[in-house]
């Protein structure tokens, strides 16, 4: 989309992000607990279908997401034993992978932990050291390695680079499962916001470096063509059959440790909405814990569109689910609780513009380029408010009070009567 200066959309996008996460480190130092996401919209919307529906587009972003890094995983596995990316192997092994993330997360969350901190010190330094030779083999000139210009890509332009913005931005929304961290970490008002920062700071670093290394190596039709794999043929021509195994390594070890971080922190967002009686949930005969349930909902929907959809049509599901959420997030601080917690309200205008103005240029390339992607986008927004709508309507909580909207001063008084 953005031709040769591809890297500059995940700086752009960096930027973008980074006035985003103000608003989620505002809101996680002045109410941390496990809830994250989904606590931080009924703090700003009261019970409504607006926290509902919002905080479903959330869950459905990260589930999108998943099934993203799951197939990525599948894509650069076959690869490693000389498979092609449309080989029937890529979604049986994301599935596979999903599978497994499953098995760890009903395990204990200390497991959970390791794994993910050592997972972690594997993957970054895996990718800086795949980003480092590279450029050294090119010798470290940041310079495209073609001259074509952005208007021979798919798109191409000032659209074409504000729509790869919009998929870079996907690149850097892990740092929301973040927020599910409060009721864990030590001192969370502190350490909570610190850690959004320094994960997009150490993103930004590694994605920059990652595009830099694939630019100066391939052709941008070249990346086209490898789109699914390109980090491993971008160390072909430097290290061969090793530095594709290497690079497939790292991959693995990211994608599985990407998907084992995300399925723990949307069961938990779940199981916080589902005891906030603002989804609902079934039993269907299972035992065990609320969140292990949901880890079955969330699994068996990753893996289902881990099997039906292809990497592109996932990412863009998942960037037009997650900057419509992002905007509720914005707006439902900064109307209703920017004076509690002390927030700047030009950041947030700010932040809503630059996700307004990323998602309309992503809407429209899509329509030219993909317009069933936006069936299913406009499908599944309007789906998910009109059923939270229904079961807001046709079911009280456990007080027995309608669930319609309220303004939250009205239900932060209703539950200090309580």
């Amino acid at each position: 989309m953005a031709g040769p200066i591809f890297p500059l959309a995940f700086l752009v996008a960096a930027i973008v992000s980074g006035f985003s996460a103000y608003s989620y480190v505002k809101m996680a130092n002045a109410y941390p607990s496990a809830g994250g996401i989904g606590m931080f919209l009924e703090k700003a919307y009261g019970r409504s279908v607006m926290t509902g529906a919002c905080a479903l587009l959330m869950v459905f972003s990260m589930i999108i997401n998943e099934s993203l890094v799951a197939r990525t995983f599948g894509t650069y596995t076959v690869q490693a034993f000389g498979g092609s990316k449309d080989s029937n192997w890529v979604p049986i092994l994301g599935v596979l992978l999903i599978a497994a993330a499953f098995a760890v997360n009903v395990a204990t969350n200390k497991l959970i932990s390791r794994i993910s901190m050592v997972a972690a010190a594997l993957k970054i330094g895996g990718i800086l050291v795949f980003a480092g030779a590279t450029l050294y083999m090119a010798g470290f000139s940041f310079a495209p390695a073609s001259n074509i210009g952005s208007s021979d890509g798919p798109a191409g332009g000032a659209l074409g680079f504000v729509a790869a913005v919009a998929l870079g931005i996907l690149a850097y929304k892990g740092f929301t499962t973040i927020t599910n961290s409060g009721s864990e970490l030590s001192d969370p008002e502190k350490n909570v916001g610190r850690a959004i920062i320094i994960s997009l700071t150490i993103c930004l670093v590694v994605y920059l470096l990652v595009g830099w290394a694939v630019g100066s190596t391939m052709t941008i039709p070249e990346i086209v063509q490898s789109r699914d794999y390109a980090l491993a043929e971008a160390s072909r021509p430097a290290f061969g059959e090793y530095g594709v195994w290497f690079t497939v390594g790292v991959a693995i070890i990211a994608t599985a440790s990407g998907i084992l971080a995300s399925i723990f922190a949307v069961s938990r967002m779940m199981a916080m909405l589902t005891k906030m009686e603002i989804i609902p949930h079934r039993h269907l005969g299972m035992s065990g814990h609320i969140q292990t349930h949901m880890l079955v909902y969330i699994c068996i929907t990753a893996a289902l569109l881990t099997v039906f959809f292809d990497l592109s049509r996932i990412a863009s599901l998942g960037a037009i689910f997650y900057l419509i959420m992002d905007i509720a997030v914005h707006w439902g601080v900064f109307r209703y609780l920017r004076n509690d917690i002390d927030a700047k309200g030009w950041v947030m205008i700010t932040a809503i513009i630059l996700d307004l103005i990323v998602l309309v240029a992503f809407i429209w390339l899509k329509w030219r380029q993909d317009i069933y992607v936006l069936y299913w986008a406009t499908g599944g927004v309007v789906t998910i408010f009109v059923l939270e709508r229904l079961f807001l309507r046709f079911h009280s909580n456990s007080d027995g009070e309608d669930r319609n909207y309220v303004s939250p001063a009205d239900w932060n008084e209703t539950k200090e009567k309580r």
